[in-house]
């Protein structure tokens, strides 16, 4: 492996595992601490008094943005011979959820100080809707649409990868395959409908995907960039030229 593949592989992997950390910790310990379902009440309260947890939140999403456009930088130049137009379009995905995330948080900056303002002016009723407002389009914005964002990007990009081979091809069945739950599971929630809990529960698997190909990539590398290319169009040639 060369001194350039070796950097380019610490950086996959480093921006994977990047993601993984923030993303987690904002979604599974910052805001279950934070927000309390359906009471924006005592989600005012509990932000209000626990306004550095909410501001770590904001910094842990605005580096998952900053990751995103990172990440799809990287597997944009890692995977465009294979597809330009597809890795193009994946990376134009991946800008996109970034730019969702990083616009929400002005949501989130406002629910803070309003729930501040909610406790010391004695918490009057006409705050709480429009802290509700805040809420729900913190909510919409930066989960909702940023997750199917992230979903149609992520469905090309381990298309990709699984084409490339410079993963195991199994590891990018993994990523390719329990992202599409979650990206059902997204639209159905546009839609205001129901999501059935089978589909949460295959969603799960994903879960540790990034943390687990940000380790491999990390540990194994990935092969030589140009020789892979060569091989692949050399395989595609020899493929259009058979009988």
């Amino acid at each position: 492996m060369t001194t350039e593949n070796r950097k380019v592989s610490r950086i996959l992997g480093v921006t994977f595992l990047l993601q993984f950390v923030t993303s987690l910790s904002s979604g599974l310990l910052l805001q279950p601490a934070l927000i309390v379902p359906d009471n924006i009440r005592e989600t005012m309260i509990r932000i209000a008094e626990n306004a550095w947890l909410m501001r770590a939140n904001i910094l842990l999403d605005m580096l998952t943005a900053l990751g995103v456009t990172l990440l799809g930088a990287i597997l944009y130049l890692t995977l465009r011979k294979q597809g330009e137009k597809i890795a193009l379009t994946a990376f134009g995905f991946y800008i996109l959820e970034a730019a969702l995330l990083a616009a929400s948080r002005s949501e989130a900056f406002s629910l803070l100080r309003m729930s501040q303002e909610y406790v010391t002016a004695g918490q009057p009723a006409y705050l709480q809707t429009m802290a509700n407002l805040a809420l729900e389009s913190m909510d919409f914005v930066g989960f909702t649409l940023h997750m199917l964002v992230f979903c149609l990007g992520g469905i090309l990009f381990y298309y990709l990868l699984y084409k490339s081979g410079i993963v195991p091809r199994a590891l990018s069945l993994w990523g390719l395959i329990t992202i599409l739950p979650l990206l059902f599971s997204t639209l159905l929630t546009i839609l205001d409908l129901q999501v059935p809990f089978i589909l949460v529960v295959l969603g799960l698997p994903y879960v540790p995907f990034e943390f687990v190909i940000g380790v491999w990539i990390l540990v194994k590398g990935i092969p030589e960039t140009r020789q892979l290319y060569k091989s692949t169009e050399e395989g595609l040639t020899a493929n259009f030229y058979t009988p």
